[in-house]
């Protein structure tokens, strides 16, 4: 069947386009264009940011009564961003069309937005996608030693702990040091031996948003050759940062906490000169070339490798508008902001009796994220009567007996809702 391009385009409210290309959906178009629903954000005014933010606030379809706190787990969408999701669905169900020339223009957006090159990455469904893909495709043999830490997500853990069950590979554990990231590189360093294989890390860990020095991390993994992968699920989108600087061999992430993008999405990325150490561990179209039957199969020179069969371009093409929406708020003010959110509310808690706070106290380890306890009320019950009572959505931390809350602070949030969620704390613990 032929497709009409240029009834395509008109079907995502782009417009008519002589020759239809991926970049000039994906890049070239205004954010007007992008979406009808779009919020004009003002300029910026450091003296008096209220307008912008709120600005950014009013781009998210969240209403009141609801405050939302757990970007850590699951992370809104802006509107613009469902908005182009919707219609590009849309436009492709009417001329049942895969979309996936659409797929190079938002790889080229991934690769600026984390400044490494275009076939070093390529999409998944999440960060445990990305996660499994390492596990499974260094093909570990028995007695080969993985070392991480022992917060790690299920999604960062279960794969490991899976090939150690099937293969006999070796998981060797450190617990998190809050203190100093010298500590951190301490009690890696005490678990390396000569079978060790891989070293990861998440690059903000989950439950109390620790910051690992990956950069220094990779620096020894090198030294003893060993693999270097970020679990980079909280990292991506509270802050920002170059891939090549952090020194990785392979970081995986989702789309849909920090990043603001769909459900189901995620980014893998493979430094290209590594990729062939790397197996696929599912392939399909678009995995590489086997010209007929029997035959062998031959990689593509990218990390396309790791990408295969149909996937979703409504949802890549989302993803990647959440990133300029990223760049057009301004990344780093995205992570001042998050971080002094995240400091209004450690300040507030300080103040209330019988509260610990587990998320580090040093600067350079911690960004938006906030995790606490209290002796006066569990955690779940806490948990409970914030949501109920005060509409502030937290996510509960059952890792590791840790049984805290932990509060997530984006772009969307406000002093005044970090002030209303103080409020609940404060009042909860006091009648408990």
């Amino acid at each position: 069947m032929t497709i009409d391009r240029k009834t395509f385009l008109r079907g995502l409210g782009v417009g008519a386009i002589g020759t239809f290309a991926a970049p000039a959906l994906l890049a070239g178009h205004s954010s007007k264009e992008a979406s009808s629903t779009a919020v004009k954000l003002p300029a910026f005014d450091a003296s008096g940011p209220e307008p912008f933010w709120a600005a950014v606030q009013a781009s998210y379809v969240i209403e009141p009564p609801l405050m939302y706190f757990n970007t850590g787990g699951l992370g809104p969408a802006p509107r613009r961003v469902l908005d182009i999701f919707t219609r590009t669905m849309m436009a492709h169900q009417r001329v049942s069309d895969t979309g996936h020339d659409l797929f190079d223009g938002a790889r080229e957006e991934v690769a600026k937005f984390f400044a490494v090159k275009p076939e070093e990455v390529c999409f998944t469904r999440n960060a445990t996608e990305g996660n499994s893909i390492v596990a499974a495709g260094l093909r570990l043999a028995k007695g080969d030693e993985v070392i991480f830490e022992s917060h790690a997500h299920p999604g960062g853990s279960f794969p490991w702990v899976n090939q150690q069950q099937l293969n006999g590979i070796v998981v060797k554990l450190f617990d998190p040091d809050p203190a100093s990231p010298e500590g951190n590189l301490e009690r890696i360093k005490a678990l390396i031996t000569p079978r060790t294989k891989v070293i990861q890390v998440s690059h903000v860990t989950a439950p109390t948003g620790i910051v690992f020095p990956v950069a220094e991390i990779a620096k020894l993994a090198r030294q003893h050759g060993a693999w270097f992968h970020i679990d980079g699920a909280q990292s991506a989108g509270m802050f920002p940062f170059g891939l090549r600087d952090t020194g990785c061999d392979s970081f995986a992430t989702s789309g849909h906490k920090w990043l603001g993008g769909p459900h189901e999405t995620g980014i893998f990325y493979v430094r290209h000169e590594r990729q062939d150490t790397l197996a696929p561990i599912e392939v399909g179209a678009y995995s590489g070339e086997l010209p007929f039957l029997p035959g062998t199969l031959k990689y593509v020179d990218s990390a396309v490798r790791y990408e295969y069969a149909t996937r979703s371009a409504a949802s890549i093409v989302a993803l990647a508008e959440a990133l300029r929406f990223q760049e057009e708020i301004g990344r780093e003010r995205i992570a001042a902001h998050g971080r002094a959110l995240a400091e209004q509310l450690r300040a507030g808690l300080a103040k209330i009796p019988d509260v610990e706070i587990l998320t580090p106290t040093r600067p350079e380890m911690r960004g938006s994220i906030t995790t606490f306890r209290s002796s006066r009320l569990p955690y779940d019950k806490l948990f409970g009567e914030l949501w109920g009572k005060y509409h502030c959505r937290c996510r509960p931390v059952s890792e590791q007996k840790l049984d805290a809350l932990r509060v997530s602070t984006h772009s969307f949030n406000s002093p005044a809702q970090v002030d209303h969620l103080l409020e609940g704390i404060t009042t909860v613990l006091r009648k408990a």
